[in-house]
């Protein structure tokens, strides 16, 4: 399949959320270009936005009233956050309904959102939270303020986060799949960035590269596998996309990265989605047969091992940034 074949594929017209994103972050085009405002508007109304929407409660939640995060992975949380990827906007009054009654739900200590029961913060849930906001049009909302500068507070003093518990003083230790704080700020503009955010992000950046996005403790088969929706979840599609977001395509050290990128693109120029979440290490793979009953529902859009359109478009906005 030539470039702009694949091109036209992403554009089509029955995932206007696919469309959307292609059309601003692969073509360029501004928000106010008419099929760009078409596109987004058709999200809450057709494809995979319409879908999520449609097993919304009329009071703003998914599944049940309370617990926010259950059942995984199709509780309110996993659906707002891909509604946030997929470029809905808090423009629709039921998804700023929604948003509201998720920040309300989870109060973190000092006026920020993404906190638990006793408004403690955890780094990839808290995070998610406000990447999830922000891209949903709550990057001016103080609540969003006070977050991101709760990330800059707990993080560890050289560099990146943790997904090992909650938290109010700096991170006793890190690690690679606690991405969600860089996620964060990749979606907050950078113009309204702070001297401790901009020294925080370089800290965290030069974390991952340093480890060349993946080089921690044993090689964990995960991250080599393409996801959507990624929840909380880290893979190497995942740091490329966070890192070249953030201002560092050209950094040498996403040469492995890149080149895993370019060997799982398919002859046809697509990219395959390689398994939903969770997808497991063969450790927890065994505790999940001994235990079927704890293992979490998928939130799915798309057929793990055929191509996909999401994967597809992240893949090339990552080439893009990087020159191809």
């Amino acid at each position: 399949m030539p470039s702009d074949r694949v091109l036209e594929w992403l554009l089509e017209p029955s995932q206007p959320s696919i469309r959307y994103l292609a059309l601003t972050q692969l073509l360029g085009k501004k928000e106010s270009d008419p099929e760009v405002r078409a596109a987004r508007a058709r999200i809450p109304t057709a494809g995979w936005g319409a879908d999520i929407l449609a097993r919304r409660d009329p009071a703003g939640w998914w599944v049940r009233p309370r617990g926010w995060l259950e059942p995984r992975f199709l509780g309110t949380n996993w659906n707002l956050l891909a509604l946030a990827d997929l470029g809905a906007s808090r423009t629709t009054p039921a998804i700023r309904a929604s948003c509201e009654f998720w920040m309300a739900s989870a109060p973190l200590r000092g006026g920020g959102v993404g906190g638990f029961g006793s408004g403690k913060g955890h780094h990839c849930y808290t995070a998610n939270m406000a990447r999830a906001l922000i891209r949903m049009g709550y990057g001016d909302d103080p609540r969003i303020r006070r977050t991101l500068d709760w990330l800059v507070r707990t993080a560890h003093p050289k560099g990146g986060w943790t997904c090992r518990f909650s938290t109010d003083g700096p991170a006793t230790s890190r690690s690679l799949d606690a991405w969600e704080g860089l996620g964060a700020f990749a979606a907050f503009p950078r113009a309204r960035w702070t001297a401790p955010m901009r020294a925080c992000v370089e800290r965290a950046a030069e974390y991952f590269l340093e480890r060349e996005l993946h080089r921690q403790g044993d090689r964990y088969a995960p991250w080599y596998r393409f996801h959507w929706p990624t929840h909380y979840y880290y893979d190497l599609l995942v740091g490329l996309d966070c890192l070249t977001a953030l201002g560092y395509a050209d950094d040498p050290r996403l040469g492995f990265a890149l080149d895993l990128l370019r060997k799982k693109r398919r002859a046809d120029g697509r990219w395959n989605l390689d398994a939903d979440q969770p997808d497991p290490d063969p450790e927890s793979a065994r505790w999940y047969a001994q235990h079927p009953e704890r293992r979490p529902t998928p939130l799915s859009f798309e057929t793990a091992g055929a191509p996909s359109k999401m994967i597809t478009l992240r893949a090339r906005v990552v080439l893009a940034r990087t020159g191809g």
